[in-house]
């Protein structure tokens, strides 16, 4: 039969090709590779972190849900993405931070990032890293109030104790936990940055599921500890310390807020990286990844036009 012939030709609109992948699915695998870190974190700090991160999982389900009702938008909390960006700002809160607190974090991080934007893929920085940025600058005190490892912490118990970026702004190297207390977890912290192993095994969670590939962590990574041999510090102490292990793999990894070449990818990481190690070096705030990502998210456009190819046979612009 002639290929021309009637009915021998399927005439669609693009895409022409179709995957199984699914957001549900992305966010599924976020949600097991984030599973590790919530189990150590739980047996670090006790029943506390697991409460706020149930209120911080269920308000942003909750605000998404009522956003979609309110603007007669569809449904989207079964694509499991607000209950990721509940997890993750809940991991970069304290275990002690008041509930009600967390849930303003949840309000800006998915009403006025996420949705007044358009929704997930139109945000233009990552909601998480942005509420937790929110929460520090409006409940300065309330974010730098750190606990003691306590497997039954409560708020009403909490010790304060210094984190190992705290210490180090101020000089202290001597109290300085080791290494290896840092990639257990038993250090304080944020609810789920403190165990770097658990961070670690989820980051490759997902690279094996290639949900992400290493451009991103790795630039991130290396770029802190070029840095830090640099300025003479502990490169390992650098990494494992802070949101360092989180922020490469979990918040900066985010496909709507990150450049979509592998180049750019790289340029993003290294610039991350960068970032991070100034403020930590000689900025006010100790910590400086959440900053960082942010900054990145915003020149994100500029790294991708500055890195996309140019179609073959295509002029100059």
């Amino acid at each position: 039969m002639n290929r021309y012939e009637e009915g021998s030709l399927i005439v669609s609109s693009s895409p022409h090709f179709s995957s199984d992948i699914t957001t549900s699915k992305i966010m599924r695998d976020v949600l097991i590779a984030l599973a590790p870190a919530f189990v150590a974190s739980a047996f670090v700090f006790g029943i506390r972190v697991v409460l706020l991160t149930a209120v911080c999982v269920t308000a942003c389900v909750l605000f998404e849900h009522l956003f979609n009702m309110v603007t007669k938008r569809t449904n989207t909390i079964s694509d499991l993405s607000a209950a990721v960006t509940g997890v993750i700002l809940a991991f970069n809160l304290p275990p002690a931070f008041p509930y009600w607190m967390a849930v303003v974090g949840c309000f800006v991080a998915i009403i006025i990032v996420k949705q007044l934007f358009g929704g997930i893929g139109q945000n233009f920085v990552n909601p998480a890293v942005t509420a937790r940025v929110v929460l520090l600058v409006s409940f300065s005190s309330q974010m730098t109030i750190w606990t003691t490892p306590d497997p039954i912490l409560t708020a009403s118990d909490a010790v304060t104790a210094a984190t190992p970026l705290n210490l180090f702004s101020k000089g202290d190297l001597v109290n300085l936990p080791s290494n290896i207390d840092m990639l257990l977890g038993t250090i304080g912290g944020s609810a789920g940055e403190t165990c770097a192993i658990a961070i670690l095994i989820g980051g490759l969670y997902l690279v094996y599921r290639k949900v992400i590939t290493f451009a991103i962590p790795a630039s991130f990574l290396g770029t802190m500890v070029i840095m830090s041999l640099i300025a003479g510090v502990d490169p390992i102490f650098q990494i494992l310390a802070g949101g360092a292990m989180i922020g490469a793999f979990f918040m900066a990894t985010d496909y709507s807020t990150s450049p979509m070449t592998v180049h750019g990818q790289i340029i993003f990481g290294i610039g991350c990286g960068f970032l991070t190690m100034m403020i930590r070096l000689y900025g006010s705030y100790p910590e400086g990844v959440s900053f960082a990502i942010l900054f990145m998210n915003i020149v994100t456009p500029h790294i991708d036009n500055f890195s996309n190819r140019r179609l073959y046979g295509g002029g100059a612009k």
